[in-house]
């Protein structure tokens, strides 16, 4: 969230934002969870999702994700199967392995470093909470039978995981691309057919800015950028400021590098321009979807990014479900677009 606006309004300012997103024609729009981070308002993202589920009728609502370290699988379970009830065809599990940052943040959860070693078993078993086959006897009863899609944001250890269970991967260029080619290569490689997804299913999450000039896109990157910075050396991501303030700064070298780093890896430009690299992405990748991040100081210039994306992307907004668009890749819940790439906001 940017400086000067509460939690509050950042989250209502969200839900707004879902509704906007749906009219540009975007396939889904998945929610995250950070817990006491002042910089990101979102903690329980299936309340945010019941949230923007309720206040748009087509795009698809998501978490990216909820960490299931942090919670018993059986209520993970329950939360979705009440969201998949109450908004048929229209919700998607996403799931991640992390836990706190802190030490007091694990404590306050209740959850130590070495809750995610546990994450395969507790992946067991919320999947057969969701699937009506508990090996406990134990049933979450109102997500039986909804045939909820999940999918798992991962690394390389969690894209070995997600082989195994046959889930979508929904993967990011944390250690540069190279890596997550080679990840994408195994995961297709180890891939075990299941009931969410026959074949591999990859999601690839990238951090776009799109405006009417190449330095101004890159603009859009600074404050986020800065905000990285800052969590590396102090140990706090702060609300996002204002690129011209940012720009300001005076940074101690440390700072300086951290910064700069932080505007590398991203996809930045005009349409055009991000149109060509993105088509570049997923021709490298064989990506099914592209997971779409932008965060900007200024809600306008990220509604503008997002509109121009989806204006050279070609997207319209139709409803996107099960057997409804995409590419005939595995289940038709998953599916993109004919225009040979589809998009997918997410928001913090």
């Amino acid at each position: 969230m940017s400086r000067g606006t509460s939690p509050q309004q950042a989250l209502r300012d969200t839900v707004r934002f879902a509704q906007q997103v749906e009219d540009l024609g975007y396939h889904r729009f998945w929610v995250a969870e950070h817990h006491s981070v002042p910089g990101v308002a979102g903690s329980a993202p299936t309340v945010l999702a019941a949230a923007v589920a309720a206040a748009t009728s087509r795009i698809r609502v998501g978490t990216g994700g909820v960490m299931l370290p942090n919670h018993q699988p059986l209520v993970v379970a329950e939360q979705f199967g009440v969201l998949g009830a109450l908004f048929p065809d229209r919700i998607d599990v996403g799931l991640g392995r992390s836990v706190g940052f802190t030490d007091g943040i694990r404590r306050a959860l209740g959850r130590g470093k070495e809750a995610a070693d546990r994450f395969g078993e507790q992946l067991a078993e919320l999947l057969g909470y969701l699937h009506g086959r508990s090996a406990s006897g134990v049933h979450a009863v109102a997500a039986e039978g909804l045939d909820l899609p999940v999918f798992l944001l991962a690394t390389r250890s969690g894209a070995e995981t997600a082989a195994e269970f046959g889930l979508p991967l929904v993967i990011a260029a944390v250690h540069g691309d190279d890596r997550m080619l080679r990840t994408i290569e195994q995961y297709r490689a180890d891939f075990r057919p299941s009931a969410q997804a026959a074949e591999p299913y990859v999601v690839l999450a990238r951090s776009v800015a799109v405006a009417e000039s190449a330095e101004r896109a890159r603009r859009l990157l600074v404050p986020e950028a800065w905000a990285t910075a800052y969590s590396r050396t102090h140990g706090e991501f702060p609300p996002l400021e204002p690129p011209e303030q940012v720009l300001a700064r005076s940074m101690s070298d440390r700072e300086r590098a951290l910064f700069d780093r932080a505007l590398r890896g991203h996809v930045h430009g005009t349409p055009d321009q991000v149109a060509t690299a993105l088509d570049e992405l997923v021709t490298r990748t064989g990506a099914d979807e592209l997971l779409v991040t932008t965060t900007a100081h200024d809600p306008a210039d990220r509604l503008t990014s997002y509109r121009l994306l989806s204006e050279v992307a070609g997207l319209s907004p139709t409803p996107v479900g099960p057997d409804r668009g995409g590419r005939d890749r595995g289940p038709g819940r998953h599916g993109g677009s004919s225009g040979g790439w589809s998009a997918t906001a997410t928001a913090r």
